[in-house]
Order: structure tokens, then sequence, then C-alpha cells
């Protein structure tokens, strides 16, 4: 599996429920950290907040969603 870059559609690999964002939430990466550690500002549209959020996330966190690259018009679909 290949590491996150700028722009990439990512789907979240755990819950962060602090931020209520869950296992499968997709979003884009924005921005990307490498020191002190590997580290990425992902941004997401939740259902029914009705505006973006951009969480900083580790790379543990995340794995590069590949279907929402040749399918961009589903990022915002549920995950199945």
């Amino acid at each position: 599996m290949r590491s996150p870059g700028i722009d990439d559609f990512v789907l979240l690999t755990r819950d962060v429920p602090e931020l209520c964002l869950f296992r499968g939430a997709r979003g884009v990466v924005r921005s990307m950290w490498f020191a002190p550690t590997e580290a990425y500002e992902v941004e997401f549209t939740p259902e029914g907040l009705g505006a973006q959020m951009r969480a900083m996330l580790l790379a543990d966190q995340i794995q590069v969603d590949e279907e929402s690259r040749f399918n961009p018009a589903g990022v915002n679909q549920p995950v199945h």
C-alpha cells in the first residue's frame, strides 16, 4: 500500500470519537508533516454538519482510498 500524498482520498482505519469521525470516513489529504513524526491534515465533510472539518492524523490512522481515485464523485457516498 502506498503512502498518501496531497489531494489523495483516504479512509480512516479506526474511530476518532473525540472528533466524531469513524472508521471508513473518507477525506482528502491537504497537508503532510514528516517531523517529528509522520502526520497528515485531512479534510472531511461529515454528514449533517454542513461544513468541512480538518483533522491532524497519524499515518496508521488512514489509508489511501484507491477506489475514490478512479471515482471521485463517490467520495461522499457511504462505505459498504
